[in-house]
Parts: C-alpha cells; structure tokens; sequence
C-alpha cells in the first residue's frame, strides 16, 4: 500500500528566509469560538480541533518524553503531524518541528544525545535526526523512495529501514510495453486486492544498510528482491514487528512468505531472525535440524500469526506474540520466549485467559505487556521463572501503549471521555498520574456526559458488561433517545477507547443515550467469550444485543418509542440482521460498510482465512452444517422483514467489505420501498479519515437521528 503523504515539502531546515521553495507552514487554529464555548458540547467540529498525540518514548535517562502530534486544518481538508518533547521534571513542553511538514515516528538515539525521525520537507520521507532540544536538523537518507519506516542499531553502525520495491509485472503497460496507455492489472491468482489497495506488483522490504557520521547509506534487501510478499505485514505495515537485538549484531522480524491463495486463506507468519555477520536468515517458529532437516519444535502450536519480536536485554531470549490455531487472526495472543541458545519455546500465559500486546522487557527478568480485561486495557507484567501474571493497573482506561525507561513507566491512555494523554505508572502499586494536558482547553470548555458501567444479564444466565453513557446535563425526570451500538470486528472488545470516527461522548452531547454491550465475540472475557462468534454469526451474540438495549429501555429516562441502532463492518451486519428481526424496536437504522449478502461477500473480500473461520467455509460446501447454517442467516435472506428506515455509508476503496455490498443493501431497501439513503465516499476505504469527508459523516449521521428518531 502506498502511503499518501499529507503534503510534499522541500526541506524547513537550512533554507533562508527568503528562499521562494521554502513552503509556507499549514495554520493551525485549535481555539474553540465563543459560540462553541456558550454551547458547551462535543460537536463534530470541536473533536477536529483536538490534537492527537501518539509514538511516544522515554529518553534513556527517564527524564523527557517524545512525542508525536496531528493536528487538522479543517478548510484545507488535511493535517501535519508534528514532533515534541516534555520535560517531565518541569512539565515545559516544547514544538520541536514546525507545520511546514511532516514529521513523524521519533526516537532516540542510545545515549539520548540525538532524535532521529521521518520528514518529508526534502520532498519525500526520509531520515533525519535533531538534538533534543530540535536543534541542527540534518537529513540522514537521501533515497530515490519513500523511507516507510525505519531503525538505528543500538551501537549506532548500522539501521534498518523500509521501502517499496517492485517485484513483479501487473500493469498491462509493464508487460505490454507498446501499449502504454493501457490501464488494465493482470493476475493469475488471489490477493489482487488488499484493504484498500490494488497489488500492482510492488512489496515492502526490510533493507540495512550502514550508518555513521555520513548518514544512512543503501543496504541488503534482507527479505529478497524477488520475494513477492510484505515484511513488515499488510494491511498495516506496523514497524514494531522489527527490532534490532541490544548488540546490534541481528535483527527480528514478522514475515509471511506465502503469495497468492496460500498467502490468502493463511495467517501463518513467523518471525525471522537475520544475522548480519553471514547474511544467514532463521526462523525460530519452525526450526529444524540440520542435519535430519526435521522440525525441532511442535509446529502445531505455531500455526498462526507469530508477530511483534521484542530482544531481552542479554540478547538470550526473544519474546514475541503468536496465535495457535491456523486462520483465527482473533485466536488468542500468548506471550511466548524463544531461548537463543537452546531453541526452546516457552508459553508465558498458558494460565492466562486474556491477550498479550506491546511487550517491554525491563532486565532479563522481567517482561511487561498491555492486555485487555473486561473491557478495558491493563499493565500486566510477568516473570518467566514465576511464572504468573501480575495485573499492575486498574481502573477503567485504556493504556494503549507505553515505554519504559529504568523503573518509569510513560503510558498512553484514553477513556471514553478523554482521547490520548500521557500518564506517569508507578510500577509498585500501578497508581497512574497525569502528566499531559494536550487537549485541556477543549476540557475545560466542554461538558462529558457520564459512563456508566451496567452488568446485563443475557439470555444463558451470563453477565454481560455494557456501557451506558449518558447526554450532558442529565436530567433522569426527562425522557432520552437512545442508540444501540453494534461493534465491528467482529473481534474488537467495546472498551473504554476514544475514537474520532464513533464517539459515543459525540452521540451522547447530541442528546442521545449510548448502549454498548460487550457482546459474545468479544475479547477481554476469555476465549470461550470470545470464540462464540465464529461460525455463528446470527447466534447469542444477536440476543446479546437485544438483551442490553431492553435492559436499558426499562429505565425511566430511556424513550423505549425513540430508539435508533447504529454499527460498522461486522456491526453493520449487525444492523442489516437487526433490521429483519428487531420486533418493532428500532425506529432508524445506520450500517457502515456492513456485510449484507454472505454468498457474493465470500467471491468480492480478500483475506479469505477471515471469512473461513468466520462463516465456517465457503458456501458451497453443502456438507459443511457450520458454513450453510452462516449462509442461511445472511441478511439478504431477510429483507422482506425490513420496514426501518436506514442510513447507509460505504468508500470506494473498500476491499475488505466492498461497496457493493451496500450499494446491495439499498438496492433491496429502496425497491422495498423503505426510506434510504447512500453516502459513497470515493476516496474513502473502510473508515472514514478525511477531515471534510468526517464532518459530512457526522452531519448525515446526526441528521439521519434527529429525523426518524429524536
């Protein structure tokens, strides 16, 4: 996938002032008007105006925090993202870049001297470094690509980093070269599309080269220049699968060498280990002998995505995340330890029913990681010779990530009232203490509505936790119109996140009542929470909904006669199933890029290991009972039971759920006669990003409610 830069600028550093290639910064107003402040409410227009902070790391020495930050110029319809560091000792918080570009994915550098980071103002991405108080700039790579991510060694003689690079011929132009005005793509197996892209023939590789006093020179394509396939893994092309050992000697990294309809119907990705003496690569998920070539572990357990390779400090162990069964890209994340020396593996959290993510080791230890618990996101920390995990934080946040730096801990932490702040972590007691204020003036402006947290019983007896926020100034003597939110995934846990795109303070400021319920299918409950949901779609996680939005509706303030039902992805087939079996419940519905039709949704997406385990196979394999019985509960099938008004928003660039599935939807909606709209976003993919796009989301959205429900 292609990154699209925000915008192209020539280098902000070294130019004089009156230099006429120098671009002009993008203004950035975050100041609220005195309307908005009278009113007093999350609008749509406010939540742009906030920042967003994120990649944040301690310096060596624990003493200063770097960040990055986006913020948005609504009437040019883009954003910069910019650099910061804050004195935690003095709370001075300093710009380091300006808006004239984009500056992203800071580090430090060992001895904390240097800062080295992305920028695009010499024309293109590339590395660059600063000192920390963002002082002579100075551009590290001049290569003729886009630098999409990158590494220094800890002894500072070498980096990785990560371009684009053309493997194979899909243009009709490439392989046709007298027909170059062609605009046909040629392919001869699956994955011609992914999430948002076409695969035109081009890969990310993971190249090192040498590094010094001259900057970041050209290196080794480590992954293989004919190698056909993404590392890091597409669709997210996530740099933390890469991580250099403390000695500078090796690099970790994920990779999934497969193409075509192997590469679509698997998740089996393993980690790499690549030598840098020989040029000699290993993976540790299925090693063998080298004499016999037999496996010396049990392959069995490593059959799905093994990601996210982190080093011990002694360079003995490697801790990674890796999911047993084969196509369940929601199978448990386990924590596992790879010994170096003896090949073996050890699974940290056998006894532990929750996932693992962002693993620091703090010694050889001792290792730190994030894991979600009823519904919300915890420090957990773990020694291997123990053997037992600890819970550090409670409470209901989401610590989203965090870095360590001796014995402090910084965290990223969001609730559903508040987006990303930076908090202090005491590791003794896990007692969490602020130490941003990004977003305080919009805070100090704006009224929250309360979250409640509501235990629902289901209809098997089991207590399903949901969220209830309530409007701004509450008054329980009132009567309120209430929504139910369907979440997507459909394995994504409704925790206490703060989202840009499905805001529940934004619904709730509009005069709505909020319920989200954890629904089966859900992590942060245990697996068997969890796995209910595969191959049953339409099955207790259906009856879940319903059973929290009838407890609600018992309260006196919830309007039982106003109640609208809203979701995206797999809660947009929430709401299309919803639509045909509601009972009379709902007097609107919203489904965004939602699945409507099983049987041409299997032949249009393209990671088919998803719908495999989802619906139990392909539709037609008429003896496999899990997969027919998905296919006989699609929403299709029950459109003659539709009588709800619905709203309907889908992009262009979609391919993980196609827009036609929901140009289907209106089709049946509209020759039923029920009143419809489509929103088609053409340059939009399964979210909504854009700022101007957004906004006319909210007002579509918000006006859809207010019509048929407030």
């Amino acid at each position: 996938m292609k990154k699209l830069l925000l915008f192209m600028a020539i280098a902000a550093t070294g130019l004089s002032a009156c230099d006429s290639r120098r671009p002009q910064p993008l203004t950035i107003d975050n100041a609220l008007t005195a309307d908005e402040i009278a009113a007093g409410i999350l609008t749509p227009e406010v939540m742009w105006k906030m920042s967003r902070a994120g990649s944040s790391s301690l310096s060596p020495d624990g003493r200063t925090l770097l960040y990055a930050q986006t913020d948005y110029n609504m009437a040019e319809n883009r954003g910069v993202t910019t650099i910061w560091v804050e004195d935690l000792a003095t709370k001075a918080v300093t710009r380091l870049t300006d808006t004239a570009s984009n500056n992203a994915d800071p580090k430090w550098s060992a001895d904390g001297e240097k800062i080295y980071f992305l920028s695009d103002r010499s024309g293109s991405m590339q590395v660059w470094e600063m000192t920390p108080a963002g002082g002579n700039a100075r551009q590290l790579s001049a290569f003729d690509k886009d630098v999409e991510g990158f590494g220094i060694s800890p002894r500072g003689d070498k980096a990785w980093y990560v371009q684009r690079v053309e493997v194979c011929d899909r243009k009709s132009s490439d392989v046709y070269k007298d027909m170059d005005k062609s605009k046909a793509r040629i392919y001869d197996d699956l994955m011609a599309r992914h999430w948002n892209y076409w695969d035109e023939g081009s890969y990310l590789h993971i190249f090192v080269g040498d590094f010094g006093a001259e900057g970041l020179k050209p290196g080794v394509d480590i992954i293989g220049k004919d190698a056909a396939w993404d590392a890091p893994l597409a669709p997210y092309f996530d740099m933390a699968e890469i991580a250099w050992n403390n000695a500078g000697t090796m690099l970790a990294y994920t990779c999934k060498p497969l193409t075509g309809t192997e590469y679509a119907v698997s998740t089996d990705s393993d980690i790499f280990v690549y030598v840098l003496e020989n040029g000699v690569t290993q993976n540790i998920c299925k090693p063998v002998n080298v004499n016999t070539g037999e496996p010396i572990a049990d392959m069995a357990t490593m059959a799905g995505y093994d990601k996210y390779p982190v080093w011990s400090p002694d360079d003995r162990q490697i801790a990674f995340l890796s999911q047993r069964r084969a196509g369940n890209e929601s199978d448990k994340a386990r924590l596992f330890l790879y010994d170096c020396q003896t090949a073996q593996m050890q699974d940290l959290t056998e006894d532990f029913d929750y996932n693992a993510m962002n693993v620091v080791w703090s010694g050889s230890d001792m290792l730190y990681f994030i894991a979600p618990i009823e519904a919300t996101h915890q420090i957990c920390r773990i020694a291997p010779s123990v053997g037992e995990v600890e819970v550090v934080t409670r409470g209901d946040h989401d610590i989203n990530a965090f870095s360590m730096a001796g014995d402090r801990i910084a965290a990223e932490m969001c609730t559903i009232s508040m987006a990303t702040e930076f908090f202090d972590v005491n590791p003794a007691d896990g007692t969490l203490t602020q130490i941003s204020a990004i977003n305080k003036p919009v805070y100090d402006n704006i009224r929250m509505g309360e979250v409640q947290k509501r235990w629902v019983r289901t209809t098997d007896g089991k207590q399903m936790l949901t969220w209830v926020i309530l409007p701004p100034d509450f008054d329980p003597a009132k009567k309120y119109p209430t929504l139910l939110y369907c979440q997507g995934g459909p394995q994504s846990v409704v925790s206490q996140f703060w989202s840009y795109r499905w805001n529940f303070q934004l619904m709730a400021a509009q005069g709505y009542v909020v319920v989200a319920p954890n629904r089966r299918g859900l992590p942060s409950f245990g697996q068997e929470w969890l796995d209910q949901i595969s191959g049953d779609y339409s099955g207790q996680n259906i009856r879940d909904y319903l059973s929290a939005i009838d407890d609600v509706a018992k309260e006196p303030w919830a309007d039982e006669s106003r109640m609208g039902c809203v979701g995206a992805s797999y809660g947009g087939y929430s709401v299309y199933f919803l639509a045909g079996c509601h009972e009379k419940r709902f007097k609107a519905f919203i489904s965004h890029c939602g699945i409507f039709n099983f049987e041409s949704m299997y032949g249009q997406t393209e990671e088919l290991f998803f719908i495999n385990n989802d619906y139990g196979g392909p539709y037609w394999d008429r003896s496999n009972e899990v997969a027919q019985r998905s296919y006989a509960n699609s929403p299709h099938k029950f459109v003659e039971k539709w009588d709800t008004p619905m709203l309907i928003f889908t992009g262009e660039y979609d391919f993980r759920i196609p827009y036609t599935q929901s140009l289907e939807a209106f089709t049946a909606a509209r020759v039923r006669g029920i009143p419809a709209r489509l929103l088609e976003f053409e340059n939009e993919a399964h979210q909504v990003f854009k700022p101007q796009n957004s906004l006319v989301w909210n007002r579509e959205f918000f006006g859809w409610l207010n019509k048929y429900v407030k």
